[in-house]
Order: C-alpha cells, then structure tokens, then sequence
C-alpha cells in the first residue's frame, strides 16, 4: 500500500483541476470545429475571454480603496455577459477592437488584431458564460490555471493540418534544458523564435523555485522589468504566449510587452539587446525565402534580403541564421542552449563555415541527440547544442576543446500517443551533465562519449553528426518494437524525405504544395 505525502496529494490534487479545466474548456472544442474553427483559432477565442475574466476577478479581489481597472468598465467581462444573443456577438467585436488599441503593452499584444472567429452569438455565449463564466480562475492559482492553459497549448499542437504543433516544444525537453543551463535572477534570457513562451515560462519557474526568498530587491525588480523577454514573428502565436506568461506569472497585464512581434534576423542587435541566456528552438522547414546577407560577401538573388554585418557566411536556411543570430546576441560569458535539426551538423558551405566559427570563437561543449516520435511536427530529427560565448583569443586557438555528445537517439522510441516521452526519460542525461559543476568531472559512458577538438575540426566538412551506437531493436527478433511504434518511425522517415525533397525544389525554383509546407513546420 502506498501512503501518499502531503505534497504529492497536493500535487495530485492540482493535476486533476488542471485536468478537469482542460477537458471541459476542450470538449466545446470539437463543436465549433463545425463551424470551420481550427484548434489554433479556438484556443486564441480562449486567450481573449480567459483575460477578461481574470481581468474582471482581480479587480473584483482588490482589497484597494480604488481598485484597479485593468479593463475599462464598458469594454469589461461583466459588459460582455451581460448581453445576449446578437447583441453579445456585436458587443464582443467592438471589445477586441478597443481593446487592441493598447500597443507596447502585454495587453496590446494579446489583442493586437484580434477577431472574433465564433459568429454564432448562441455558441460564443455558451463559451463565455457557461464555460469560462462559471470557472473561479483566481481561486485556481497560478499554477493550476497556467498549467491548464499550456495543457490547452498541447493539444492544440496536435493539430498538424493548421501547423500549430511548430510552435510547441515537448516540455519535457524544455525543463531538462533548464536544469542544466540553470537560469539566475542576474541572467537576462531571450528566446528569439519564441513559440508559445515554454521556454521563458520554464525559466522563470526554475528561478522562482531555486531563488524564493534569497534574490535582492535588486535582482526582483531586473526580473519583473524585463529580464525574460521573446521574439515571436507570427502575431496570433504572439498572443498565446502572452497569455501563457501572464497566467504563469511572467509580468503584468499592463506592464510592458514582454514578446516582441517582429522577425528577429531583420536587425543586428545592439549593446543593450544582447543576453546572458538563450534557450530557442528556431523554425525548421524549407529554406526562407529571404537572404542574410553577411560579411562574405556573397549575394543571392532572393525577394526580400537582410543586411547583417555581424553574419560571417550568406545561407537562406533558416536555421543556420537563426544559428548565427543566437552566436551574435549572446554577451561575453552568455551560454546558449539551441534546438537544431541535423542538416545544421553536416550541411557544407555555410554550414561548414558557421560551425568552424563556432567551435573557435565559442566553447560548444554538449551536443545531445534527440530522438524521434518527440516533435508534433512530422519527420524531425534534431539536437540540442549548448555552447558559451568567449573573449576573442590573441593566440589563434579555438576556444573549443571537447565536445561531449550524448545520443539520446540510438535504441530510443517515442510516439506522441502511445509511448510519449517523459522528463524522466532525461534523468540519465541531465545527471551526466552535471549541471552547476566543472566539466572536468563528468565521466563517459556508453550513451555519453568526448571528442577532442582537433578531431573534430579535420573531420570531412567538419561534420558534427556523430553517432556510434546501434539499435539492439536491428539485431535482436525479440525485441521488436510495437506496431504502433514501427508505424510512427515509417511517417516520420517519409515526411523527413519529403521535407528534403522540398527544400531541394525550393532551391531550384519549384513551387512546394501547402500541404507538403504545413507539415515541414518547426516545433517551437
């Protein structure tokens, strides 16, 4: 018999609310989907509704003598339930109309071109008043009503015919990335691709729980102004993320937006932009249709081009630049932890350039190999790379010594349904890390091996896609994986192939179908 702890019934307790609030906001789901409503749409009409509410609870708890209105009186949540029918519906427009109006603010970017997609005024009421209405959201706390919202993220993410599950990165991945790279109050975190913010989210988590009651006033006030921050470029995923900050904590409705709406690779960034911490999945998928120009020289012929001085190497793939992007935010002494699909480890050209540059100007340090089945997005094979920003050397000599790579790949099977992976399915790794403690102490291993720099760099194209492991699953008849398993393993084979195929057409000049687009989407 197991006797569970306070704690763990504590926790028991507020996984079954969360859970509760997800299934009963997403079984309405599957009735406006009816209505031609994608999941990504409803779980926008969510973010809009869920703020004026919790807008409306925490003016109706202010214990102030004048409390505040985050929300004016006309444009708030007991404005919009009061009404019914059409009037309800006509109401609701001119709300997200209004209420747009607030740029530069995390509220301005929550309803930054905000529409309402739910024109049936008897299912838009049902939603608002029987479903949101009826739910005490400040009573739930932060935790609950933050989980239960990225809990609404996921199975959003599932929807891979609206590309939504490219801006979702597996949790479990992302706080075992956090563990190791270990965010402080001092840090100044960016994530320049940010998705839905799960890895903004999941750094300020940990610096709450590791820092409570130790950081400086301080170190309290660079976290609340600023301190976490993202770039988003597509508006409507924008708004989801600051919305999943702001129902985990992460800033104030009124105070300043903490996701910046734009493309990252436009600019250069300047002295007060550059960070100690990014932690970033970049967009996978086909080659941007847009040239980096850099410092070599070279020119593409391409419809809209950036100027980027800073860049060493031209390359219209994406994530090559977004490579560079993160090498040139970074401060002195800044680490990185980047989410990054193999061609990156072997592409010759610019890649091999770009990763020479690396290993001499920075210490790349861990390589982790990421399994398949892991990704919403369909045929994804990727890695994460962690390196720290050095001084320049006056000797000439990389800045790179050994490499550590774990492959997490080899003899792993995962499916999003039936053998999703776990947190604990890192522990293996995140102790061979040896986070917080010199690297000088960790010690080999069969999934965990070193490789000297020198090596390294005479490899053919310096190719960084190292692998010495074998499926046992290959040899041995016994252990055959599930059919459910070989299954998922033969898509995502196929629609990596496919996304192969396609960035080649690109680069001749084919047009790609929007099928074959929407699927080569990136788990952000």
């Amino acid at each position: 018999m197991t006797i569970e702890t306070p704690a763990g019934a504590t926790a028991a307790v507020a996984q079954a609310k969360t859970n509760s609030l997800v299934t009963k906001l997403w079984n309405y789901c599957t009735v406006l989907r009816d209505d031609g409503l994608s999941t990504i749409d409803y779980v926008e009409q969510l973010s809009y509704l869920l703020f004026l509410k919790i807008a409306d609870e925490q003016y109706q708890n202010d214990l102030a003598d004048v409390p505040k209105r985050l929300v004016a009186e006309h444009l708030d949540w007991s404005s919009l339930v009061a009404k019914k029918g059409e009037e309800l519906e006509r109401h609701y427009r001119h709300v997200l109309i209004e209420l747009a109006k607030n740029p530069h603010t995390n509220l301005g970017t929550i309803f930054a071109k905000a529409q309402n997609r739910i024109t049936d005024p008897a299912k838009l009421q049902k939603l608002a008043v029987d479903l949101i209405g009826k739910q005490d959201w400040a009573a739930a706390g932060v935790d609950i009503k933050g989980d239960a919202y990225e809990g609404l993220l996921a199975k959003g993410a599932e929807d891979i015919k609206t590309g939504a599950g490219q801006y979702f990165t597996p949790r479990p991945l992302i706080d075992a990335i956090v563990e190791v790279t270990r965010p402080t109050p001092d840090d100044t975190i960016l994530d320049p691709a940010c998705g839905t913010g799960g890895f903004l989210i999941a750094a300020h988590a940990h610096i709450a729980r590791e820092y409570q009651g130790r950081m400086t006033k301080a170190q309290q006030d660079h976290l609340s102004s600023g301190a976490i921050r993202g770039v988003e470029l597509v508006p409507g995923t924008a708004r989801l993320a600051a919305m999943n900050m702001i129902l985990h904590g992460v800033g104030t409705s009124d105070g300043p937006s903490l996701i910046d709406v734009r493309d990252a690779l436009a600019k250069q960034p300047g002295g007060d932009e550059r960070v100690s911490l990014v932690l970033a999945n970049p967009p996978f998928g086909k080659k941007s249709s847009i040239t980096v120009y850099g410092s070599d020289g070279r020119l593409d012929k391409e419809d809209i081009s950036y100027d980027r001085t800073d860049f060493r190497s031209t390359t219209t793939n994406k994530q090559l630049n977004f490579l560079q992007h993160i090498m040139s935010v970074l401060k002195i002494g800044g680490r990185a932890a980047v989410v990054l699909p193999d061609n990156v480890l072997f592409d010759g050209g610019a890649g091999e350039a770009i990763r020479r540059r690396l290993l001499k100007e920075f210490d790349v340090h861990t390589l982790l190999r990421l399994p398949k089945g892991i990704f919403y997005a369909g045929g994804v094979r990727a890695n994460v790379l962690f390196f720290d920003k050095k001084s320049p050397r006056t000797d000439n000599q990389p800045w790179t010594s050994k490499l550590w790579v774990y492959d997490f790949r080899v003899g792993e099977h995962f499916t999003l349904k039936t053998r999703p992976m776990r947190r604990a399915h890192l522990d293996d790794f995140v102790a061979a890390y040896l986070p917080g403690k010199p690297r000088s102490e960790r010690v080999e291993s069969e999934r965990f091996k070193v490789f000297e720099v020198e090596k390294l760099l005479k490899r053919d194209k310096m190719n960084l896609d190292i692998t010495w492991l074998k499926d046992p699953a290959l040899d041995d008849a016994d252990s055959l994986l599930p059919s459910a398993v070989i299954a998922r393993e033969i898509v995502d084979d196929l629609q990596a192939a496919l996304n192969e195929f396609a960035a080649i057409a690109e680069a001749l000049g084919e047009p790609v179908a929007d099928e074959i687009e929407a699927d080569a989407g990136s788990p952000l």
